[in-house]
């Protein structure tokens, strides 16, 4: 009896796009929401961005503060922070993205500061 199936050299995925969509820079308006919903919507997650981010800053800011007032290399300090030389460069040099605010807020607590968390 002779088989059917295709050796698996020989088959194809067709992985292809069919239809793209072009994005007009509103997701919520990509994703189907009224221009008027779609639009607030927008405002409010780029708002909720920031705050993140300006949280973010502020901390890695006190970070750095903590640092220079302590005079430590970077390589004392991520023996403190308990993280790699390269991470505490990637602090110092405001790359955020690469640190979620749970680290941060954990560097911070290596330091001997108090963070609090305020909700409204």
């Amino acid at each position: 009896m002779k088989s059917t199936k295709q050796p698996a050299a020989e088959q194809v995925d067709d992985l292809s796009s069919r239809h793209i969509t072009p994005a007009d820079g509103n997701v919520f308006a990509d994703l189907g929401f009224a221009p008027k919903e779609a639009k607030a919507l927008l405002a409010d997650s780029e708002a909720r961005i920031e705050r993140a981010r300006k949280i973010k800053e502020d901390a890695a800011a006190a970070i750095d503060a903590w640092m220079k007032a302590e005079k430590l290399t970077q390589v004392k300090a991520s023996e403190i922070l308990a993280v790699s030389r390269p991470r505490v460069s990637d602090l110092v040099n405001r790359k955020l993205g690469r640190f979620s605010l749970d680290m941060l807020v954990g560097m911070l607590l290596r330091t001997g500061k108090q963070v609090d968390l305020l909700v409204h």
